[in-house]
C-alpha cells in the first residue's frame, strides 16, 4: 500500500520531497588556571587528546560502517549522517492519533485516489510458483490477499485460472466496496470483507487450516510494529499446514526510507507520511525472526532482498529501490513426521 505510482513490474514512481538536516554543535570551554602551569599541561593533554581523538574518530567511522552495512546495498556518508541526525521521534501524543486514525487516513487514501492510483499487479507469478495456474484435476484452491486494496492483485488472477477461490480483505471499507462493486466480482470465486488483521479474528469469516495460498504485499509495513505479531498469528491460523504466505514489502534503506525529512519518524524504520499513512522498512533479519515468533517453519521459508530500479522518465530520474521478499511455510505435522520416520 504504497502512495507512489506502482507499475506493472512491482516498481514505483517516486514523489521527491526535500529533506534537510541540522548540525549541532558544541562549545566546550575549559577553566582558568595558572598560566605557566596550562601552558605545560596543555602541552601533554594535546598531544594525548590528538591521538584519542584519532583513535575515537577510526572507532567510530568504524562503527558507523558496520551499523550502516548492508549486504544490498551501501549507504552514502551523506546518507549515514542524514539517518544518524534523524534521532528526533514523533510525539506520544501525535503518535497514539495516527494509531487511532489508521483506518480513517486509509480510507481517505481511497477516497482520493478511487480505483485509479494503482495498477494491476501482472508481475506477481513472476516471482512466485504458487500463484500460477494449476491442472484442474488438482481441484479448487484457496487464497487470501491481507490489504487487498481495490483488488489489483486478484483480478489477474481470476481472470487466468479457474480452479482459485479468492478471499479478499482491507483495512478499509472503502476499499473492499470497491472491489465488491467491480465487474469482475463474483461471489461464487471470491469474498472481500472488512478487517482489521491485528484485532479481528479472521476464522469468523475463514475456516481454519482452509487456506492454500496468503498473499501480503506492502501491507505489514502499514501495521505498528507492536502489532505485527498479532496480525501474522491471525493469519497463521487460517492458513492448511504446509500452506504458503507470500510476502513483499519495503526494504531496510530503500530509496523512499531514505527521502523522510526530519519529524516522520515514529521510531527505529518506521515513519508517518504526508497524508498520515505510515511505513515500516524491514531488514530481512528482522522479518524472520518476526515470522519465526508467530509459529511459521523457518527451515523451509525463504526471505531475501530484491533490488528495482525506479524510473521516473517524466523527471529524468532512476533511483534504487529495496524490497523484502519472503516465502513462509505453516508447519505440516504429517510431513515432519513422515520426514522423522524416515
Amino acid at each position: 500500500m504504497d502512495n507512489n505510482s506502482c507499475q506493472q513490474d512491482g516498481t514505483c514512481e517516486i514523489d521527491f520531497d526535500e529533506n534537510s538536516a541540522h548540525a549541532v554543535d558544541h562549545d566546550v570551554r575549559d577553566p582558568s588556571v595558572d598560566v605557566l602551569n596550562m601552558e605545560v599541561k596543555k602541552m601533554a593533554v594535546t598531544d594525548t587528546k590528538s591521538e584519542q581523538d584519532a583513535s575515537e574518530k577510526t572507532t567510530r567511522s568504524r562503527n558507523l560502517e558496520e551499523n550502516f552495512c548492508h549486504s544490498a546495498r551501501t549507504l552514502s556518508g551523506q546518507e549515514i549522517t542524514k539517518l544518524r541526525r534523524d534521532v528526533n521521534c514523533v510525539s506520544d501524543f501525535k503518535q497514539n492519533k495516527l494509531e487511532r486514525e489508521a483506518q480513517k487516513n486509509w480510507d481517505l487514501f481511497y477516497k482520493r485516489n478511487t480505483t485509479k492510483f494503482f495498477k494491476d499487479r501482472h508481475w506477481t507469478k513472476r516471482e512466485f510458483d504458487e500463484l500460477c495456474p494449476v491442472e484442474s484435476e488438482t481441484g479448487r484452491r484457496t487464497m487470501l490477499e491481507v490489504g487487498c486494496g481495490v483488488g489489483n492483485f486478484i483480478w489477474p488472477l481470476l481472470h487466468e485460472d479457474d480452479s482459485v477461490f479468492f478471499y479478499a480483505c482491507d483495512f478499509s471499507p472503502r476499499a473492499v466496496q470497491f472491489v465488491k462493486d467491480n465487474p469482475d466480482y463474483d461471489p461464487e470465486r471470491c469474498c472481500a470483507f472488512q478487517c482489521d488483521i491485528t484485532s479481528d479474528d479472521l476464522s469468523v469469516t475463514i475456516p481454519h487450516d482452509s487456506v492454500d495460498v496468503v498473499s501480503m504485499i506492502f501491507v505489514l509495513s502499514a501495521i505498528h510494529p507492536d502489532k505485527m505479531e498479532a496480525a501474522l498469528t491471525n493469519i497463521i491460523k487460517v492458513m492448511k499446514p504446509g500452506g504458503s504466505l507470500l510476502f513483499r514489502d519495503y526494504g531496510l534503506y530503500d530509496y523512499a526510507m531514505l527521502r523522510f525529512a526530519p519529524g516522520h519518524k515514529l521510531s527505529e524504520n518506521f515513519y508517518v507520511r504526508q497524508d498520515g499513512t505510515r511505513a515500516y522498512y524491514f531488514s530481512t533479519e528482522k522479518l524472520l525472526e518476526l515470522v519465526g515468533r508467530c509459529g511459521f517453519d523457518l527451515t523451509q521459508s525463504q526471505c531475501e532482498y530484491v533490488q528495482r530500479d525506479t524510473v521516473n522518465k517524466k523527471e529524468g530520474l532512476c533511483v534504487p529501490r529495496i524490497f523484502t521478499q519472503g516465502r513462509f511455510i505453516k508447519p505440516n505435522p504429517t510431513t515432519n513426521m513422515t520426514a522423522n520416520n524416515v
